[in-house]
């Protein structure tokens, strides 16, 4: 685990709790979905992932979704190969991690995310821009604060 704290030290500082809302907009940047989020960010000390995310989605109607996304690193990435997703992450700068997958129940579509930390590591946007046979036809704006 020191390996990964060492060689990614923007994504070990998004290590903890984090609470927000993800709203989805289309290309006309119309509402298409919003909703409530908490997502639990670890490095494990031990077993086969160095990296691990729970994401919980909260709707106003009562709905909720739990996803586990564990990671695994090397090449100064993080690699997920989940049943939902197929992709990986780096850091650019010292305030950006980016990402890029695919989902698998999306054959044909591919996603571009975007994370900016604040300096005193409590705030985060969030950008996803959703392309399917390379056209965009979406976008999400995630805004989250640490709370744990």
């Amino acid at each position: 685990m020191s390996e990964i704290r060492s060689a990614m030290p923007l994504l070990a500082r998004h290590e903890g709790i984090w609470e927000g809302e993800y709203i989805h907009v289309d290309t006309a940047n119309t509402v298409i979905d919003r909703h409530r989020s908490r997502l639990q960010c670890r490095f494990p000390d031990d077993g086969p992932y160095a990296y691990y995310q729970i994401n919980t989605y909260i709707w106003d109607d009562g709905r909720s979704e739990e996803i586990h996304f564990p990671a695994t690193y090397r090449d100064g990435r993080i690699w997920w190969d989940t049943d939902r997703i197929d992709g990986s992450a780096w850091e650019i700068d010292p305030r950006t991690v980016v990402l890029t997958w695919t989902r698998k129940d999306m054959p044909g579509s591919y996603l571009y995310e975007m994370i900016q930390l604040s300096e005193d590591g409590n705030d985060r946007g969030r950008t996803w821009h959703w392309f399917e046979n390379d056209v965009l036809v979406k976008r999400t704006c995630i805004k989250e604060y640490r709370v744990a």
